[in-house]
């Protein structure tokens, strides 16, 4: 395909961990950010609208702009310039994936502008967007679309990451409890020991093997098959009222967990409805559709 010069990306939010998963399985979700890039004489220019507006750099230092740039580090043919307006619908620092959309946002772009196909380079984009993550299970399910097992071979390949896309059951449709408050990855993982009980881990172990199944087959096993015992206790101090949210669902019978680091919290209904007498206090309820189809693109 010849060099475009204008690309238009839309990138769904996600789930990860989905209690047992820590860092392995991922959920995509229907909630968008929307990035438009066209290639200008120089510089980098950068509008933001939505979440993040007048919060998140709008230079060179921007997660898109700088996910575009490792990009091209891999595929070349950069642009000498351009010029970016991103709309964003994914809360930040909420559990939802909008570090790693970003990341696959700015890598498809990328990609694209330089004049390759976003499907034949997913490979790329997915090495790109995981490895400024750090892990697969967000950028993936945002990528792939739909319940995603992602995983690390924790070599230097320069293939480190990988990921395989699985069809959700229709039967699911996640709500996710979005917290008030915000919570960095980074200080969640920092509350996480080094080692854990061989039972724990062991238990865990089933229950991620389990969640597979439920996910994509038996979604009468969610509750079981969303348990952890590797990382959600560990991280309740980040988020207590999120953990007290999950235990309040979990006693009534219905799936839950934390959403990848928090603070919001994942339910698994069969309807999209929640009890109307949950106290919701500091949360607001957010029905989302399972995005079957991960990252779109339309060139200009």
């Amino acid at each position: 395909m010849g060099r475009p010069s204008e690309v238009r990306v839309r990138v769904p939010g996600s789930s990860a961990n989905l209690g047992p998963g820590f860092d392995a399985l991922g959920l995509a979700l229907g909630l968008y950010d929307d990035v438009e890039v066209s290639v200008a004489a120089e510089g980098v220019s950068i509008e933001v609208s939505g979440e993040g507006a007048g919060r998140v750099p709008c230079d060179e230092a921007h997660l898109v702009a700088r996910a575009m740039r490792s990009a091209w580090d891999v595929v070349g043919d950069a642009p000498p310039g351009i010029r970016m307006r991103c709309r964003n619908a994914i809360p930040h620092s909420r559990g939802l994936g909008s570090s790693a959309a970003a990341a696959v946002a700015g890598a498809t772009a990328a990609v694209v502008l330089a004049g390759r196909d976003a499907e034949l380079e997913r490979d790329t984009i997915l090495q790109v967007a995981a490895g400024m993550e750090g892990h697969a299970d967000n950028a993936a399910a945002s990528l792939l679309g739909g319940f995603v097992v992602a995983w690390d071979n924790g070599g230097n390949s320069s293939r480190r990451f990988h990921a395989v896309r699985l069809e959700t059951h229709l039967g699911i449709h996640p709500v996710a409890l979005v917290a008030g408050t915000e919570s960095l990855t980074s200080t969640t993982r920092g509350l996480l020991p080094e080692r854990v009980p061989l039972v724990d881990a062991a238990f865990t172990g089933s229950r991620s093997a389990l969640a597979v199944l439920a996910f994509t087959q038996r979604p009468d096993l969610l509750l079981p098959a969303t348990e952890d015992r590797l990382h959600q206790n560990y991280r309740r101090p980040a988020y207590p009222a999120s953990a007290d949210l999950v235990d309040t669902l979990r006693d009534r019978g219905i799936p839950a967990a934390i959403s990848g680091a928090g603070p919001t919290v994942l339910a698994i209904t069969a309807d999209g409805v929640l009890p109307s007498d949950l106290d919701l206090h500091g949360f607001t309820a957010l029905p989302l559709p399972v995005d079957g189809m991960g990252a779109r693109v339309e060139v200009g």
